[in-house]
């Protein structure tokens, strides 16, 4: 996917939001990979989008349609995730906002069959927000400083922690993405920066024993080469993830105690 792509596809989502959102709409900013380090072969398109106030039902439903025509993972289309927040739920910064709106491809089935997203407790808006600042690319609207608190270490580490249970719970049907986000997590624990996915794997491979770095530097090399559905895992690498995560998760236990 050439660089042009990328920006015809990011001109799309942002004239999606603006012309539903309207005057409501105070800033949308690049985040993730894109603006960390440099987009994967399946790295997502992560974009923010900050409002003056809550979506109402017709504007959900008119991002979800257009999101669902935007996003896609294909030779010219990357997948999409937009968060959607309004301006006084996160700022001044508490402990846990509330995210307005989420899409993304993971909810494309759900999306279609049940229906718009609506506002929901969102721990994850402490390390999209911390990536918004750090990263300081708006695609509208002003710096995102001007809009947005710094967040506090101690909520990025409940932040990354908190979601630890559901991502387990994908292991088995996702292991590259898991293992890499849990590096990211002991990274940030441990560093207080978010760092790209293979950053966080070279991060996490130095401070790992010998045993258990191989299958995680076959899920950073998977995210540097390949789409999910391209990927392959030996019976042998397969053995160790288990222990591998195991001893990722005793080093984030171990750093949480300690904040």
């Amino acid at each position: 996917m050439s660089d042009t792509d990328v920006v015809n596809q990011l001109e799309k989502i942002v004239s999606l939001v603006r012309d539903v959102v309207g005057p409501d709409l105070l800033g949308t900013y690049l985040h993730g990979s894109a603006v960390l380090g440099g987009l994967a072969p399946a790295s997502d398109l992560d974009v923010l989008a900050v409002t003056r106030r809550s979506l109402d039902e017709r504007r959900r439903r008119a991002l979800v349609a257009g999101l669902l025509q935007i996003s896609g993972l294909t030779p010219t289309v990357r997948p999409v995730e937009l968060t959607v927040v309004v301006q006084s739920q996160v700022r001044p910064w508490r402990f846990s906002p509330i995210g307005d709106f989420l899409y993304g491809e993971w909810l494309r089935d759900d999306l279609q069959r049940s229906g718009p997203p609506l506002p929901h407790p969102m721990p994850d808006l402490a390390l999209i927000l911390t990536m918004v600042l750090a990263g300081n690319h708006p695609l509208s609207g002003p710096a995102p400083a001007e809009l947005l608190d710094t967040v506090p270490h101690a909520d990025l580490v409940r932040a990354s922690v908190e979601g630890i249970p559901e991502l387990l719970a994908g292991l088995d049907d996702d292991i590259r993405n898991v293992l890499l986000t849990l590096a990211r997590i002991w990274t940030t624990t441990a560093t207080g920066r978010i760092k790209t996915k293979d950053a966080a794997a070279d991060w996490a491979v130095a401070h790992l024993s010998p045993e258990h770095r191989p299958v995680l530097e076959h899920a950073k090399s998977l995210y540097l080469t390949c789409r999910y559905q391209d990927e392959v895992w030996s019976e042998r690498l397969k053995t160790q993830v288990r222990p591998h995560v195991n001893a990722v998760l005793t080093q984030i236990d171990r750093l949480r105690q300690q904040t």
